[in-house]
């Protein structure tokens, strides 16, 4: 298990460092506007991902144990294909017929990219997640070295050898990723073929999708309050405002790391556990870690001079030290969601997720409306932490009221640690 859990941190740190290196190739040769036209392409490609993973997202975790390998299979490609399908002929109609619609949110000369990163992503999530499902979590974090690392060196290639400086390079670069590693995860799957099952594929669809939808809804709201802040940002101000905005919210999501490793302990300790009050007990001690942890790391990083950052990024990107210290309550208040929601999700309650994350969205639509337009990318950074904070604010009450917690227990204190320490002990160190 410690393996396992260090192996796919270690995995995660790789994955941002090499982040941060490609957003400084990408300010540094690319320039904002590119860079935001690129972030545009992969914001819509997330958020259209979201339909493909009702039958091919993680839900086949759960099911690849307990489904043979053909009907998932089946059932996933099919929906795949049937999906993307749908999706291009959407786009050809709105190209056609209502192109200022078809603009407003696909950046100019790139939906069939979008179209073919949708296919990409999706074959190589069904990968990922069918060996995540039989536990093969070190060849799973192979296979993503080998993605972010392609894309890496393929976008120094199309940048230095071909002289590609526009979004293409970085959209390029996404596309070579996604493919090779799609060949390296089909090698990975290939025995699995003989796995031949007699399930109703009907049947099997119908409890896919019930599984699915719930936590497929709680992730389409997040990336709909995400993608209006880019399109009011580049409707009002244009796409390199947006690459600004970009690269600081990438800075910022560094800090996640701490959150998603403290959740991932959490959601393993109390997904098995019977005893609601200690489940209860344990969230409060790993809520006050990360939100204490996370909230450091945000103060050492907005002490950073506004010079450090245009000498890093060039002097164009100097304004990521503006949408850092707007976006670092949120960051805070990130962090406490995720342990929050790793609770509910860890007790069977994923509907709070959902009803939280629509919380933040009657939040998100009214101050971007506000603040976008009058104080750009900082107000978009300023919206992004209201949300958040309407959204834990919710997710507190939620959990106030099933377990009886008092606000005054959320004060760290060094029992709070000593805890930590034997739970720790008991995850990593059981027999």
């Amino acid at each position: 298990m410690i393996k396992k859990i260090f192996g796919t941190f270690g995995t995660r740190l790789l994955n941002a460092l090499v982040g941060f290196v490609t957003l400084w190739f990408g300010t540094n040769f690319l320039g904002k506007e590119a860079w935001g036209i690129g972030a545009t392409v992969l914001v819509d490609v997330s958020l259209l991902l979201i339909a493909v993973e009702l039958l091919s997202g993680s839900g086949l975790i759960y099911f690849t144990p307990r489904k043979s390998f053909s009907t998932i299979y089946r059932l996933s490609h099919a929906w795949i294909f049937i999906v993307t399908s749908f999706f291009s002929l959407v786009f050809y109609l709105l190209y056609s017929f209502f192109p200022k619609i078809y603009h407003g949110f696909v950046p100019e000369g790139y939906g069939i990219h979008i179209i073919i990163m949708i296919l990409l992503y999706s074959l190589h999530n069904f990968n990922m997640n069918v060996l995540l499902g039989k536990e093969r979590v070190g060849t799973q974090n192979m296979l993503f070295i080998i993605q972010f690392m392609t894309q890496l060196l393929s976008m120094v290639l199309y940048i230095f050898v071909f002289d590609i400086r526009n979004a293409d390079a970085f959209v390029f670069s996404l596309i070579t990723g996604y493919f090779i590693v799609n060949i390296f995860g089909f090698i990975c799957i290939t025995p699995y073929f003989k796995d031949r099952g007699k399930e109703s594929l009907l049947a099997t669809a119908k409890e896919m999708l019930g599984f699915g939808s719930m936590i497929q809804l709680s992730t389409l709201v997040t990336m709909i309050n995400r993608r209006i802040s880019y399109i009011v940002i580049k409707n009002v101000f244009g796409d390199a405002e947006v690459g600004v905005y970009t690269s600081g919210t990438q800075v910022s999501e560094a800090t996640k790391l701490i959150g998603n490793s403290i959740a991932l302990v959490q959601f393993s300790t109390i997904s098995n556990m019977d005893d609601r009050d200690k489940a209860a007990a344990i969230t409060v001690t790993f809520l006050k870690l990360a939100v204490v942890l996370t909230a450091l790391c945000m103060i050492v990083i907005c002490l950073i001079p506004k010079a450090v950052f245009a000498w890093i990024f060039t002097e164009e990107f100097a304004e990521i030290k503006d949408v850092l210290i707007t976006l670092s309550p949120g960051m805070v208040f990130l962090a406490a969601d995720m342990v929050f929601s790793h609770y509910f999700s860890g007790i069977n309650k994923p509907q709070y997720n959902l009803y939280g994350t629509l919380v933040g969205l009657a939040i998100t639509i009214p101050s971007i409306i506000i603040l976008i337009p009058s104080y750009g990318i900082i107000g978009a950074g300023s919206s992004v932490s209201l949300t958040y904070f309407g959204t834990i604010f919710y997710q507190w009450r939620i959990f106030k009221k099933m377990n009886g917690i008092k606000t005054k227990e959320l004060l760290p204190t060094l029992n709070d640690f000593k805890t930590l320490v034997e739970s720790l002990k008991s995850q990593f160190f059981k027999s």
